[in-house]
């Protein structure tokens, strides 16, 4: 052992998911604290990181699975994109929504959609997601 970080790591594990520390605080990585019982929390540009991975990673597997949303507009991409991101591979149980998106059906995607436990469960998003998905345009809020 040659450093404090590798002293550190030894120390205080490397964990890639929450965990309770030995005093029951909420921990992730090595050691960082994030319950903010105790004033912890992720810096402004670690949550910017983990967004562009998450969403790179998202997007890509949806394109992977669904590979004609590539061809939609950026608006109707970007409603499907935000869906998987929320749903993850339960969109692909959104058949009527997927079935209307492929085939340029906006109005019946919308609807499809907003007909669901899902919306009923995100309120304001949906009804945004369906808008955009209506118009083609992105929301003005």
């Amino acid at each position: 052992m040659n450093s404090v970080r590798e002293l550190l790591a030894l120390h205080e594990g490397r964990v890639a998911h929450a965990y309770y520390d030995s005093l029951g605080y909420l921990t992730i990585g090595i050691g960082h604290l994030v319950d903010e019982r105790k004033g912890g929390k992720l810096p402004e540009h670690i949550i910017d990181a983990l967004f562009e991975h998450d969403l790179h990673e998202h997007a890509n597997e949806l394109f992977a699975t669904l590979p004609w949303v590539r061809d939609l507009d950026p608006v109707r991409q970007a409603v499907l994109i935000d869906l998987y991101f929320n749903l993850r591979r339960n969109l692909l149980e959104f058949k009527a929504t997927l079935a209307h998106f492929q085939a340029g059906n906006w109005q019946q995607a919308a609807d499809a959609m907003l007909d669901s436990r899902w919306a009923r469960q995100v309120g304001k998003r949906a009804q945004r997601l369906a808008t955009m998905t209506r118009t083609g345009e992105w929301p003005n809020e």
